[in-house]
C-alpha cells in the first residue's frame, strides 16, 4: 500500500485519522490561503468551490514532494449566506464573527481531495448546518476570556469539541465534518481503492 500523507498541520485531522487506525504522515502545505481565498472571492466563487479549490491546492503541492504517496488535502470554509468567514486573527475579529452568527444558522463546508500518481483521484465536500443560540453579551465576553487564543484556531471563532459547543442550539450533519475532515466518506474511498486495509 502506498504511504499516506496529510497535507495539513492540523492536529485534529491527524488525530482523527490515527484514532481510526490509519497511519499517516503530516506535512503542512505552504500556500498563501488568504491571497487565494481573496482571489476566489473576487471571482465570485461559491464557498463550496473555495473549500474544494484550497483542498486541491494543498494536495497538489504535497503530491509534488511525495510522488509515490496518496496525498490528502483538506480545507474548511464557513458559509454564512454566501459570505465566507476565515479564521479570525484577533479576539475582536472573533467577537465580531460570533455576534454576526448569534441566533442564526450557517454552514461548515469541509472539503477533502485525494491525489495519487500526480493527479486528483477523488474529492468530497461535507456540509453541516449549525444554529447558534441567542447567547448573552456577558456570556460571549466570558467565553472569549476563558478560551483566549483558542478561538483564533478555527473558522467562526469556536470549536465544537470544546466550550464552543455551548454556543449552539442545533447541529445537523456529521460531527467529523465539523472538525474539518469528512472522515467516514474518506475512509470509505481509501478502503474501496485498497489504499488502507478494509
Amino acid at each position: 500500500m502506498p504511504p499516506l500523507v496529510l497535507a495539513s498541520a492540523s492536529p485534529i485531522r491527524a488525530a482523527l485519522l490515527r484514532n481510526a487506525g490509519v497511519a499517516v504522515e503530516c506535512h503542512p502545505a505552504r500556500i498563501d490561503e488568504d491571497a487565494i481565498r481573496a482571489a476566489l472571492t473576487a471571482e465570485g466563487a461559491h464557498p463550496r468551490d473555495q473549500a474544494d479549490a484550497l483542498a486541491e491546492m494543498k494536495a497538489a503541492k504535497l503530491a509534488q514532494r511525495f510522488p509515490a504517496a496518496v496525498v490528502i488535502g483538506c480545507d474548511q470554509v464557513l458559509d454564512y449566506g454566501g459570505t465566507v468567514f476565515a479564521k479570525p486573527d484577533t479576539p475582536d475579529a472573533a467577537r465580531a464573527q460570533l455576534l454576526a452568527l448569534r441566533g442564526r444558522t450557517h454552514k461548515l463546508l469541509s472539503a477533502v481531495v485525494v491525489y495519487h500518481q500526480g493527479g486528483p483521484v477523488w474529492r468530497h465536500v461535507g456540509e453541516v448546518r449549525l444554529t447558534m443560540r441567542d447567547f448573552s453579551d456577558e456570556y460571549l465576553e466570558d467565553y472569549l476570556t476563558r478560551n483566549g487564543t483558542d478561538v483564533l484556531d478555527s473558522v467562526g471563532g469556536y470549536k465544537l469539541e470544546s466550550e464552543g459547543v455551548r454556543l449552539f442550539s442545533g447541529v445537523e450533519g456529521d460531527y467529523f465534518t465539523v472538525l474539518g475532515l469528512p472522515l467516514v466518506a474518506l475512509l470509505g474511498y481509501l478502503g474501496q481503492r485498497g489504499m488502507i486495509p478494509a
